[in-house]
C-alpha cells in the first residue's frame, strides 16, 4: 500500500369520514401510508390530526377486506411508510440531510438512484446529477455525507461526487484506477474534507476536495492478516479479502466484519492497521457497529443479537434475547442513549428503551414484504429505516 499512500437508518365510535377517506388502519401492519407530493397538496391531514381523531374514535381500525370496524390491537407504530417513486427492485442503502437544512436531504440506492426531498423526507423526487449519467454504467451509490454545506457521495463503479453548495450543484472527481477495492463508505469533516473506505480495508482522507488523498492505513489487511495468523484469529486463513460490513463511530473508530463472518476488525485514528479480532459467538457475525455509550452491539447469522460488556473495542460479548421469528437481525441504530431500534429481514422492527438490555417488537411492519437493511437516525426527531424493493420507513416519534 506504500505506493498507494498519495492518491489523485372494542367500537367506540366511527371513525371521521375526513379521516376515514385517507387512511385505512389495518389490523396488523398499522403503518401510516405517506402519498406523494402531487397527492398530498390537497386535502392534507396532519399527523397530530389523525392522531386526535383517533383518539376521539376511540382507536379504532378498519378491516381491509371488510371494511368493517375491528378493536385496535394497540397503539399505533411510531413509523410510517413514505412510498417512492423508484422501480420495486431498488435496494436503499444510505440516506443523508443537510445539517443547516434539516428539511433537505438526499436518499441513494441501487439503479442509480438518487432522491431529493425538501420537507423532511415525507416527500421524495428523483434527483438528476449530469456528471453521474455521462457514461453509460448503472451506479450503485453506496453512502452520503454532509459536513456543513459541503457534501460527498460514493458508488460503485467508482464514482466520487461533491457538492459545496448543500447539494444545489454535484461535480464528480475523478479517481485513481490504482483506488484498492469498491469504496463503501464516506464520511465529510469539512473544509474539503472527507474520509473513505474502501471494501479491501483501505482508509484515505482528503483536505483538498478529494484531488488528492493519503493512506491513513499503511498495510492492507490481507498483509495484517499475514503476519498475525500466528496469534490465533481464527477464520483469518479463509479471509476473502474485502469486508461485508463497515461501521464507524463519531469520534472516528472502525469495526469492520470479514465478508465470511468468521471474525472482525478494528481501527482508531493513529493505528498503523486494521487490527483483527476473533468473535466471541458460535454463528458468524453478520453485522456490528456502536452503541450510544461507546460499546459495541454485534448480529449473527439467524438472528441473534449480543452487546459488549463495557465500552470501547472487546471480545467479551453477551447475548440478548429477542424477538426475531427466526429472521435475521440486520442493523441497529441509536436514537438516544437509551432508545434504540433494529431491523431485519421480513419486516422485523424492535425497540429498546434501556439501552438494549431488552427488547419488544413493533408489528407495524410485519405486513411489508420487504428485508429492511439499515436504520438511520439524523437526530433525535429525525429517522429512517430503509429497505429493498423501495421500502422507506419515516420515524413520527
Amino acid at each position: 500500500m506504500a505506493a498507494l499512500q498519495h492518491l489523485s437508518s372494542s367500537i367506540v365510535a366511527p371513525l371521521p369520514s375526513q379521516f376515514r377517506s385517507r387512511f385505512h388502519l389495518r389490523r396488523r401492519c398499522r403503518l401510516i401510508p405517506s402519498a406523494s407530493a402531487s397527492q398530498q397538496k390537497d386535502n392534507a391531514i396532519t399527523r397530530r390530526q389523525l392522531i386526535g381523531g383517533l383518539h376521539a374514535a376511540a382507536a379504532i381500525s378498519l378491516s381491509p377486506l371488510t371494511g368493517k370496524a375491528m378493536a385496535a390491537e394497540g397503539p399505533l407504530s411510531e413509523w410510517e411508510r413514505v412510498f417512492l417513486p423508484v422501480d420495486p427492485g431498488v435496494v436503499l442503502l444510505d440516506i443523508a440531510f443537510v445539517p443547516d437544512d434539516p428539511s433537505h436531504g438526499f436518499l441513494l440506492g441501487t439503479r442509480q438512484t438518487i432522491l431529493e426531498t425538501k420537507d423532511g423526507g415525507s416527500t421524495w423526487a428523483p434527483r438528476s446529477i449530469p456528471s453521474a449519467e455521462d457514461e453509460d454504467f448503472n451506479y450503485r451509490f453506496n453512502s452520503i455525507s454532509f459536513k456543513g454545506k459541503e457534501g460527498w457521495i460514493i458508488g460503485k463503479p467508482a464514482i466520487l461526487l461533491y457538492t459545496a453548495d448543500s447539494g444545489d450543484t454535484w461535480r464528480r472527481i475523478p479517481l485513481s484506477s490504482q483506488l484498492p477495492g469498491d469504496m463503501v463508505y464516506i464520511q465529510a469533516t469539512g473544509d474539503k474534507g472527507a474520509e473513505m473506505v474502501t471494501d479491501q480495508g483501505a482508509i484515505y482522507v482528503t483536505s483538498n476536495g478529494g484531488y488528492n488523498w493519503k493512506a491513513a492505513v499503511q498495510e492492507s489487511v490481507s498483509a495484517t492478516l499475514n503476519r498475525t495468523v500466528s496469534s490465533g484469529i481464527s477464520g483469518a486463513s479463509y479471509y476473502t479479502g474485502t469486508f461485508s460490513a463497515v461501521n464507524r463511530s463519531p469520534d472516528g473508530k472502525y469495526v469492520a466484519v470479514s465478508s465470511r463472518g468468521n471474525f472482525y476488525l478494528t481501527w482508531e485514528p493513529g493505528q498503523p492497521y486494521w487490527q483483527p479480532h476473533n468473535r466471541a459467538v458460535a454463528r458468524r457475525i453478520q453485522n456490528m457497529g456502536w452503541r450510544a455509550d461507546g460499546g459495541l452491539w454485534l448480529l449473527v447469522r439467524g438472528g441473534g443479537l449480543y452487546l459488549s460488556k463495557g465500552t470501547g473495542v472487546t471480545e467479551e460479548f453477551e447475548e440478548i434475547p429477542v424477538q426475531s421469528r427466526g429472521f435475521g437481525i440486520l442493523d441497529v441504530g441509536y436514537r438516544s442513549q437509551d432508545e434504540a431500534w433494529a431491523a431485519g429481514g421480513s419486516g422485523i422492527l424492535l425497540k429498546t428503551n434501556n439501552s438494549g438490555k431488552t427488547w419488544i417488537r413493533d408489528k407495524a411492519a410485519d405486513n411489508i414484504a420487504a428485508n429492511l437493511y439499515s436504520v438511520k437516525f439524523i437526530n433525535d426527531k429525525q429517522g429512517f429505516v430503509l429497505g429493498n424493493d423501495g421500502v422507506l420507513l419515516k420515524y413520527l416519534g
